[in-house]
């Protein structure tokens, strides 16, 4: 049985319409169409078409991994995908040359600093201090009450109890993005342009597939997440305190 005829049956069985995988997925109708009569040529790209059989297949209860295999072998290129086949052109943002010190006003301000410190030092040296109380004049009993330090305040440190990501794409780079909570459920599939950001929270584990990485920032809970990897496809899962590579 071919993908198509997979995603089907299993969408007739879990009795569910196309326009209801549509909208659970967030893809269009003819995509969705198209994939179950096994045409691609909609989806955009190998990549895109792995993300929509993913999707549609948690969509209809079916686990998408097999499906993605049988993809691979009946479908995808022998050659790797590069960066070119997935993303589109974009035009370069040009940044702004930034303007050069004025050097005179910067050196003007140290003199002046200088002799400001070279002025406390010799007021500060030539202070002649004020004569020590003999024991004569000081009380034998003192009445007044020691003050006690104040209390100092503790910092608890809390573990989070919640997954709040934000991914924030790079000046100048275009990154494809799909988030799906534990249950299945797709929170956002499409593309950050330079600039543009999205973020989420849910209150267990969130997977994040990310076309080219390395082109946008994660941010865990506003920890920024590295990621060494600058075009290949990854998927991460993140949870309340870490997000590590699927």
């Amino acid at each position: 049985m071919s993908i198509g005829d997979t995603l089907a049956a299993a969408r007739r069985q879990a009795g569910l319409t196309i326009t209801q995988v549509s909208q659970r997925t967030c893809i269009r109708e003819t995509i969705v169409r198209g994939i179950e009569r096994g045409d691609y040529s909609a989806c955009g790209g190998d990549f895109y078409a792995r993300g929509h059989i993913r999707s549609i297949a948690r969509a209809v209860g079916l686990e998408p991994e097999e499906l993605i295999r049988e993809y691979d072998a009946t479908q995808a290129p022998p050659q790797p995908v590069t960066a070119k086949d997935v993303f589109r052109p974009f035009t370069p943002v040009k940044i702004k040359e930034r303007r050069r010190a004025n050097w005179s006003v910067v050196l003007l301000v140290g003199v002046v600093a200088a002799l400001g410190i070279v002025g406390y030092r010799y007021v500060h040296d030539h202070h002649t201090p004020p004569p020590r109380p003999t024991a004569a004049n000081v009380p034998t009993h003192s009445h007044s009450a020691s003050k006690s330090p104040a209390p100092t305040k503790q910092v608890v440190q809390t573990t989070p109890t919640h997954v709040h990501l934000r991914l924030v794409a790079l000046t100048g780079n275009v990154t494809w993005a799909e988030a799906t909570t534990s249950g299945g459920r797709v929170l956002f599939q499409g593309d950050l342009t330079g600039g543009t950001e999205k973020s989420w929270t849910e209150k267990h584990a969130i997977t994040l597939a990310l076309g080219n990485p390395g082109g946008a920032t994660l941010y865990l809970n506003g920890k920024k997440m590295p990621f060494s990897e600058t075009t290949r496809p990854i998927t991460v899962v993140c949870t309340p305190t870490t997000c590590t590579t699927a």
